[in-house]
């Protein structure tokens, strides 16, 4: 029997098939086994996660992460444009809010985003997932599952920047992951040089 080499996509569909649908489950699998042998910690994710919600543009698109917090740190991001028919637009007063866990009719899991409004009414956005192109979200949970893990976060963003992707719209998608993952970086006191990373990528 010849050796195979399976995409990212095939190995994800496989793995979520085995865990019957739990993306968390399926995503920190993947990142222990492409991590076989370094100590790591799984840890139970909470149904409900504080949330920041970070905007930026690159170029004319406008975009928006959501950046779940576990113990004040990163621990999963979900990313995609501003848009009614291919992403998710909010009222820019919206900064904060939570990612709650939660289950579709057929059993699977989905995450929405919920926050209150001005008049503190709780406003809910069913499906992240569904929301953003579907190569940006299976990169954001690959991303997700190393958050968990517990890597440094200057490593994550080191990691990140030097992912070598060929279409323009993943790039941009990339630059704004690192955009709203360095201000927790800022936060705690640490830096981050773009420019030095792809230096030292090209050399």
């Amino acid at each position: 029997m010849e050796d195979r080499t399976y995409t990212y996509e095939e190995i994800y569909r496989g793995v979520l098939d085995y865990f019957k649908g739990d993306e968390t489950a399926a995503s920190d699998w993947i990142v222990r086994y492409i991590d076989a042998g370094r100590p790591g910690v799984i840890e139970v994710r909470p149904t409900e996660l504080e949330c920041d919600v970070v905007r930026f543009q690159n170029k004319k698109d406008k975009w928006v992460a959501f950046v779940g917090l576990k113990n004040d740190r990163p621990y999963e991001i979900f990313t995609g444009l501003m848009d009614d028919e291919e992403g998710i637009v909010l009222p820019k007063s919206v900064t904060h809010g939570k990612i709650i866990k939660a289950k579709n009719p057929d059993g699977s899991n989905r995450y929405d985003f919920q926050f209150e409004n001005k008049r503190g009414y709780k406003i809910t956005v069913e499906g992240l997932s569904g929301k953003f192109n579907k190569e940006y979200w299976n990169y954001a949970k690959l991303i997700s599952g190393i958050l968990r893990y517990h890597m440094p976060l200057q490593n994550v963003l080191h990691l990140v920047n030097s992912l070598s992707l060929d279409d323009e719209n993943i790039n941009t998608w990339k630059v704004g992951v690192v955009r709203a993952l360095k201000k927790y970086l800022y936060d705690s006191g640490s830096s981050f040089n773009e420019e030095t990373d792809e230096d030292e990528d090209n050399s």
